[in-house]
């Protein structure tokens, strides 16, 4: 598209892009391009790595003399995990650099994509950033409408790659085998064997999250189990804290030794209920909760962290690696951006998580992931 013009402009796009709703992984959609679309190879960088100063004046797409990021969210900014993670890192690349403050739509619905994401396109934004495929269909439209623009999706299982667009994708059976295998070993410590995962509705990156947690839960012990509870409204409601925390409360009731919740705005709130109920808990994208200052207390972070993604991408776009058109997939045991982590592991636990991002990487598990895959976005 405009390729030479805009090699400095990805820099920096993609250093503010997230990936802002499925949590699995986002959040995609459950009829995006994991179902019916080719794994993209990775992107690599083979470019120079001196990408030298941002030059403002390229980025400055509309001529207005200001930068600006336009961010479209599926759900909360301030949701304190998967969402807010992509509009920290926006805010804070945009004051390193001395670009105007983002303008952030949040709490998109599928249904009215085109207008919300077409109305940010109005308002003197130079890149937009679409934090998830769930808000993504209408994108080729509005490439097409606004090509001056640079778009960018953190587009979790994938989308129909277009020349206009560029993308980050993960693999949310490896990203959640590894959370499975973290949380078996943290149960086979402490005597438990069951978890709840507590979703929205039953979509197909949820069922692609399910197979692998189960998958890697009982590659620890085949007697663990994981109940998935749907909390949310048809589609994309991952908010619903009510229901969340009533699901978590009759889970603690039956005798739940872990919670996995994968959740966007009601996410902080069950993880607070878990830790007065005194049981495993997780992440659900953030990579920073294991860190010192976190307020509520996390045994495993689950990382598929839009804001990281960002970070990773960004030497890339600025050497000219990482172009309109490209698709970069994080994969785990090769990028260090994606998987699970355990919080405060044992010298075995740690071991034990090491060899299984070894054995992912070597394509130990292809043919299970591609299996999960494929059932979880088969139609029907």
């Amino acid at each position: 598209m405009f390729e030479s013009k805009w090699k400095h402009l990805l820099a920096l796009s993609m250093a503010l892009v997230l990936v802002l709703a499925a949590c699995g992984g986002d959040d995609d959609d459950d009829d995006g391009g994991a179902s019916g679309e080719e794994t993209p190879e990775e992107t690599t960088a083979e470019g120079d790595d001196d990408g030298g100063e941002v030059d403002t004046a390229q980025l400055d797409t509309n001529g207005d003399g200001e930068v600006v990021f336009g961010i479209a969210a599926a759900g909360p900014r301030d949701d304190g995990a998967y969402y807010e993670a992509v509009v920290t890192a926006a805010e804070e690349i945009s004051e390193e650099n001395g670009f105007g403050d983002p303008i952030v739509v949040d709490n998109i619905q599928a249904a009215d994509a085109a207008t919300a994401i077409g109305d940010l396109a109005q308002q003197g934004v130079d890149i937009i950033i679409v934090g998830a495929s769930e808000i993504a269909e209408p994108l080729p439209d509005l490439i097409a409408q606004y090509p001056d623009i640079f778009w960018y999706c953190n587009c979790g299982a994938g989308f129909p790659e277009n020349p206009g667009l560029a993308q980050s994708t993960d693999d949310g059976a490896e990203i959640s085998y590894t959370a499975g295998y973290a949380t078996g070993l943290l149960l086979q410590e402490s005597g438990g064997d069951s978890v709840v995962m507590i979703g929205c509705c039953d979509l197909g990156f949820e069922k692609q999250t399910i197979g692998g947690f189960t998958l890697g839960l009982q590659d620890v012990d085949p007697s663990f189990t994981l109940t998935y509870v749907p909390s949310g409204d048809f589609p994309f409601d991952f908010d619903n804290t009510a229901n969340a925390i009533e699901a978590l409360n009759q889970a603690i009731a039956d005798g739940v030794d872990a919670v996995y919740p994968y959740l966007g705005g009601a996410h902080r709130p069950v993880v607070q209920a878990a830790n007065e109920a005194g049981i495993i808990t997780m992440s659900a994208g953030s990579s920073t909760v294991c860190e010192e200052g976190e307020e509520l207390d996390y045994d495993i972070a689950v990382k598929f962290d839009g804001g990281d993604y960002v970070r990773a991408v960004m030497d890339d776009i600025v050497s000219g690696a990482f172009k309109e058109g490209d698709v970069k997939q994080f994969k785990v045991g090769v990028d260090p951006e994606p998987g699970a982590v355990i919080c405060d592991p044992t010298d075995e636990q740690q071991a034990a998580m090491d060899d299984v991002y070894a054995r992912i990487a070597a394509g130990e598990f292809a043919d299970a992931f591609a299996e999960i895959q494929a059932e979880a976005f088969a139609e029907g």
